[in-house]
């Protein structure tokens, strides 16, 4: 009888113990997954009971309610942003962020001529808690700018274009589809500094041509994100409304 080669022989061990190995590893893992599971379940019954507790807290204390948020999050959790079910009952501030995107929503359609649909979070904040003073007749829950942040999160399936973007050192709402291009961007980011354009001061921060700084500023007029004042001791100068805060 012909011997198998040894070579053959030792495959075949290693294929063993492969496979003793493979299922010593899927036994650990599913006891591992097991035993998360568990812990998970156990914080969660832990922050309902925790929710409960402090249920003013969350809904009246806006910093308490983002670090609650925040927590919740890290076991994927979003109970503010539902408006049914267990967490929208025991908190009842289901319909917090939906009443809070729909004030955005009108807030920044109410200054988009002014502002070509880009408004600073900070200055959309200041209108949102006067918009809510007027509409009870006193004042409701304080909001934060990262309640607004989340409120714009949940208009997302609306598809109006509502993000928030970072321009330069500030964090800005836009409400249009329409993206901002490289030179407009660049721009805005001067207009920071600056506080106004105008070809001098963009030849001499941005080494620019004529050509193509009108075309960048043009871009902005036609999107209503700059005012051209053609008063100016240079020439015509560009102010961008997002930048200055009017008393509504």
């Amino acid at each position: 009888m012909r011997r198998r080669p040894v070579g053959y022989a030792l495959g075949k061990e290693r294929e063993r113990r492969e496979k003793e190995f493979q299922v010593l590893g899927d036994t650990i893992a599913a006891k591992e997954l097991e035993q998360l599971q568990k812990q998970l379940e156990m914080f969660k019954a832990n922050l309902q009971d925790f929710a409960r507790k402090h249920r003013k807290d969350i809904r009246k204390d806006p910093t308490f309610r983002t670090h609650f948020q925040r927590m919740c999050a890290n076991i994927g959790v979003d109970p503010l942003a539902s408006n049914k079910g267990f967490w929208a009952d025991l908190l009842g501030v289901g319909d917090f962020y939906y009443e809070l995107g729909i004030q955005i929503i009108d807030s920044c359609i109410a200054t988009r001529s002014r502002d070509g649909g880009l408004t600073e979070i900070t200055e959309l904040q200041r209108r949102l808690e006067l918009m809510r003073r007027n509409n009870k007749g006193g004042k409701q829950q304080d909001i934060t700018e990262d309640d607004i942040v989340r409120a714009i999160k949940t208009l997302k399936p609306l598809s109006g274009g509502f993000a928030v973007i970072e321009i330069g050192s500030r964090k800005m709402v836009r409400s249009v589809p329409k993206e901002l291009d490289k030179d407009q961007s660049t721009l805005l980011v001067l207009a920071q500094k600056t506080e106004y354009l105008d070809l001098k001061v963009i030849r001499a921060e941005l080494g620019w041509n004529d050509t193509r700084t009108q075309n960048a500023l043009d871009h902005l007029l036609q999107d209503g994100l700059a005012w051209i004042d053609k008063q100016g001791d240079n020439g015509d100068t560009y102010w961008i409304p997002s930048y200055f805060h009017l008393d509504e």
